[in-house]
């Protein structure tokens, strides 16, 4: 498939419980801890997370004053069909994970702070906490359930060291009986549009079975170009990746005024996700899935107002390797059965 924006190459423990009221003993150079009856706080040298309990997941996340999230990240099961999909019928096979995609059960949260698991304390339990408590390690993960039927887990955790790095570890648990996967990783939806992003992987729009032509190197892509067939669908995804940077639009809106630290010299303002122990594949585009499947020519299209990034564990192929109706070969297809995990930092 062509890539028709214009990237350009450049150079080359087991925990034990904390009663409520108790805290994590301060140690030198660690984060603050702020613990709130429905949240989590953590504050750092030129970064603010808050993990919320009630909304289930990541709520906030500030880095030199910026505010990088306008909905919280969560898993994410659906891409928009292409014309091969609707070919070859994928929508009705698999169209629960439509489903899936814009809802998802929460079924529990678990806390760590440097290691202790940490039961979430009521209100009164709250008011002993001094406002002053450090670590320098959190953790806190989450468990989902689709509305699929039969239901599947998935499990979301993040790790946040004192320095402000957050490593993301995604574990989807398969069902037998359950229609193959379109996708699978993490939607974030970002306040603004980008103004374009850089990435370490290959050149161009690739996808599992469409890698033989992209060229290894760093890539810097200005904008988020949506490809413009006629009728909207999947596009501009990036496999093998190492790294990717999502530079901020110069636009505000209401969680972006305000005053903003400047980074050090010689580092860009922008978002990083980067790989841990393999290579994960990304896109970055200014509609969801849903808004791109909703339009059936390119002008019924919505103002684009944010960024969605979502970051990859696995990807469908395209197939239509003979007619625009063929299934992707079995090595490219994703079986909702088995398990998929993979993690990644957020920088």
């Amino acid at each position: 498939m062509e890539n028709i924006g214009k990237d350009r190459a450049l150079s080359p423990a087991k925990g034990k419980d904390i009663a409520p009221g108790a805290a994590a003993s301060p140690r030198p150079g660690g984060m603050r801890v702020v613990y709130g009856d429905c949240t989590l706080g953590l504050q750092g040298h030129n970064f603010r997370y808050i993990f919320n309990y009630g909304i289930k997941g990541l709520e906030s996340l500030v880095k030199n004053g910026r505010e990088w999230m306008y909905r919280g990240p969560l898993p994410t099961f659906w891409r928009a069909l292409t014309d091969n999909d609707r070919g070859n019928g994928l929508h009705l096979r698999s169209g629960m994970w439509l489903a899936a995609d814009q809802f998802i059960r929460y079924k529990g949260v678990k806390v760590l702070v440097d290691g202790l698991e940490l039961r979430q304390p009521d209100p009164r339990g709250n008011n002993r906490f001094t406002g002053q408590e450090t670590a320098c390690e959190a953790e806190v993960a989450y468990t989902y359930e689709t509305i699929t039927q039969p239901a599947a887990a998935v499990e979301v955790s993040y790790r946040v060291e004192a320095e402000g790095r957050i490593l993301v570890k995604v574990c989807y648990h398969g069902r037998e009986g359950l229609p193959e996967l379109p996708v699978f990783g993490m939607r974030f939806i970002l306040p603004t549009l980008a103004r374009g992003f850089t990435y370490e992987g290959l050149s161009g729009e690739t996808y599992p079975d469409r890698m033989a032509g992209g060229i290894p190197g760093v890539y810097e892509v200005e904008g988020l170009p949506v490809t413009p067939y006629l009728v909207p669908q999947d596009c501009g995804v990036h496999m093998d990746s190492k790294w990717v940077r999502v530079r901020p639009g110069r636009s505000s809106s209401n969680v972006t005024k305000g005053p903003l630290a400047l980074p050090a010299a010689g580092e860009e303002d922008c978002l990083e996700i980067r790989m841990a122990q393999a290579p994960f594949a990304f896109s970055c585009l200014p509609y969801t899935a849903q808004e791109l499947e909703n339009a059936t020519h390119q002008e019924e299209l919505p103002l684009p107002r944010r960024t969605v990034l979502c970051v990859l564990g696995a990807v469908r192929g395209l197939g239509g390797r003979d007619t625009w109706g063929a299934q992707p070969e079995p090595a490219f297809r994703l079986d909702a059965a088995g398990e998929i995990g993979y993690d990644f930092y957020i920088f």
